[in-house]
């Protein structure tokens, strides 16, 4: 089922967005077509948006848009993926159950873009510039899918522009959406690697609602091959449950016959494996009671990370398994192509 491009129930505003061209034209655009506006002192604190339960307000936050200037233009580490990370936005329209963002945006997830987008790339130039003659890389999509509101925005298109004149940075894009004919005409130079993530029948129709369907991904990856790309897919989360060899199996057995014909430049996989935390634990059966996501923790691995919080991973012998058995079938079908990681 083709999924509709996102277009918010309601929108607010930061007065300083106002001051962008982007900004102002969000605002004319969504007052044209009808949609409620409204001024907000902060993106970071919205008041207004409805929903009485956790189920409401997870729905109606998913329905809002936010629009705000990037204050702060310090850069994060965003290992094993990149060097460092920049946001064009926050949040996705999207429903996954499983998303690790799900307890740092909040009980109202919203989604929100940053208007300031040429004051963000010159502070990217500046990370570029001072790490030079080295390549630095950056990840554009930890804390958002920016495909999903691309058709609102335009940044993408004018990011991947600019990392096409850069010689000492490289752009790194994963989505689950598929609007990327805006983005096929681009001099990109190879400077963006475009990543599609994928997973198992069962998992894109058991737990990632409004999304596009696999089909319509790997539909969207062969236009980006096709349009030069070096092109990547990150397998994730990956899940251990009953059939899940033979579903992971069917699932590359199509990628693989999905590829013969489309010879992108260069292919690469990530593979991450399912974890949570207790918090996260706790607002997904708050937002999705009936969820059939397993998160026992005594079946888990209980793993401390940098920020003083725990994960619950796959023991480790489960990891092994899940790394041996993904590595050896990748190597199978796609011998030119490159494991990046494992997690």
């Amino acid at each position: 089922m083709t999924v509709e491009l996102f277009m918010p129930k309601r929108a607010f505003f930061e007065p300083a967005a106002l001051d962008y061209p982007l900004g102002r034209e969000l605002y004319e655009r969504m007052a044209a077509q009808g949609i409620p506006c409204r001024l907000t002192p902060s993106h970071n604190r919205v008041l207004g948006i409805p929903g009485a339960t956790p189920q409401s307000a997870y729905r109606e936050a998913k329905q809002t848009l936010v629009v705000g200037v990037k204050k702060s233009l310090k850069f994060d580490s965003c290992r094993p993926s990149a060097d460092y990370e920049f946001a064009l936005g926050t949040g996705c329209p999207g429903g996954c159950q499983y998303c690790y963002l799900a307890t740092t945006l909040g009980r109202k997830p919203y989604v929100r873009i940053y208007v300031n987008v040429d004051e963000i790339l010159a502070a990217v130039q500046a990370y570029i510039d001072q790490n030079r003659p080295n390549i630095t890389s950056f990840e554009a999509a930890s804390t958002a899918d920016p495909l999903a509101v691309e058709h609102l925005t335009g940044s993408l298109r004018k990011t991947i522009a600019f990392f096409g004149r850069q010689d000492y940075g490289r752009l790194r894009v994963v989505s689950k959406f598929t609007n990327v004919d805006g983005l096929l005409d681009l001099e990109h130079q190879g400077h963006t690697k475009f990543r599609f993530s994928i997973n198992t029948a069962y998992v894109i129709e058991t737990f990632e609602a409004k999304t596009a369907p696999l089909n319509e991904r790997l539909t969207a990856a062969g236009k980006m091959a096709a349009a030069g790309y070096p092109l990547g897919f990150i397998i994730a989360p990956l899940f251990l449950y009953e059939h899940w060899q033979a579903d992971y199996r069917r699932l590359l057995d199509d990628l693989a016959a999905w590829l013969r014909p489309h010879r992108p430049p260069s292919l690469s996989f990530e593979l991450i494996s399912h974890r949570f935390t207790a918090r996260a634990k706790k607002v997904i059966l708050e937002r999705f009671p009936r969820t059939k996501l397993a998160m026992d923790e005594q079946t888990r691995k209980l793993k401390w990370g940098k920020y003083g919080y725990g994960k619950y991973l796959y023991p480790p012998e489960q990891l092994a398994t899940l790394k041996n058995w993904f590595t050896a079938e990748l190597k199978e079908r796609f011998p030119q192509a490159e494991i990046e990681y494992f997690t």
